[in-house]
């Protein structure tokens, strides 16, 4: 249940979207200059309801016009995930039974990726876990994305009759070595060291100082120098020794190219290949279709057009037979 009239500085703003009356998935709060967004269904790896999104939606713009409110943080009560996604299995019933609700579902999930997207306030999100699907939609396009030592960062969505939808796309567009093409198609997951090389973070904290991060936003530290000095960087990560054969193997125009390049692999990456061959199989060829061609196209898309053609190949997703 939301309170508000709680717009102030040191206001508790709570939100309450728990399904039986239980504890609250979403945790909205303010404390003097920060506001907090707490995402709190570690039993679902917090996957985001309808419900958590609307919340998300109605709180920013009451964070925006409070000139007390300084920078917002978007975290998590569980070690093991950030954000797992959305909630597949309320948007698959929705497909099947009420195809409208699953439709509008939709539509307010990207539109609350562009509302974070134009959000002028710094927006920190610290993520330790995972970091899949809408949790990367409501976290990479905030201001700053602190990644702690258990962050694991991964687009899963060939392997459910989907594509990598929340604009990430954009994103995997814009990585070099065809190394975007990789993560969209395999849904293969990285580490922080390899997400902050690509961008995908901008800092590496402990997270046993996340809450040095949230009394300084609080008290209206200026943002950079605070994460700055608690960043350590992370070394190279997992994926530097493989960049040369995912850009041979990856950057081909087709799907099939690009299974015929990794089968043809030889010497160190020959291993690799194979398992990631493997991999393919058991994606759904629609699916890996759908998001070899919508990574493409989103090279030369901004942000908002992904965000419409997300819209658009979703939709038609629902109709056919792949998800699940």
């Amino acid at each position: 249940m939301e309170d508000e009239g709680a717009d102030g500085a040191g206001a508790s703003l709570t939100q309450a979207t728990g399904r039986n009356g239980d504890e609250a998935d979403i945790m909205i709060g303010a404390d003097h200059a920060a506001a907090f967004v707490t995402l709190n269904r570690p039993q679902a790896l917090n996957a985001l309801t309808t419900a958590m999104r609307a919340a998300m939606a109605r709180a920013f713009p009451r964070w925006a016009r409070d000139p007390e409110i300084y920078a917002v943080v978007v975290s998590s009560t569980s070690d093991r995930a950030f954000c797992a996604g959305g909630d597949v299995r309320e948007i698959t019933e929705w497909a099947k039974n009420r195809k409208a609700d699953a439709v509008k579902s939709l539509a307010e999930e990207y539109a609350l990726t562009w509302q974070l997207e134009c959000f002028f306030k710094p927006t920190v999100s610290l993520i330790d876990g995972v970091a899949m699907g809408s949790g990367v939609g409501i976290s990479l396009y905030g201001t700053h994305r602190v990644a702690g030592e258990r962050y694991r960062f991964a687009m899963p969505e060939t392997g459910i009759g989907l594509f990598p939808d929340d604009g990430v796309s954009w994103a995997f567009a814009r990585m070099p070595d065809a190394i975007g093409m990789y993560l969209a198609l395999t849904g293969r997951p990285i580490g922080r060291a390899d997400a902050y090389r690509l961008g995908l973070v901008t800092h590496c904290i402990p997270a046993d100082r996340f809450g040095e991060i949230r009394a300084g936003l609080a008290a209206a530290d200026t943002v950079d120098p605070l994460l700055d000095d608690r960043h350590q960087d992370p070394g190279p990560g997992e994926l530097e020794a493989l960049r040369p054969a995912i850009a041979r193997c990856f950057s081909d125009n087709t799907v099939e190219g690009i299974v015929d390049r990794l089968r043809s692999e030889r010497g160190a990456s020959a291993t690799w290949a194979q398992g990631v061959v493997e991999d393919l199989a058991a994606r759904s060829p629609t699916s890996l279709k759908i998001t070899h061609r919508h990574v493409q196209l989103a090279r030369n898309l901004d942000l908002r057009a992904t965000l419409i053609q997300d819209f658009r190949l979703a939709c038609r997703c629902l109709e056919g037979e792949d998800l699940y």
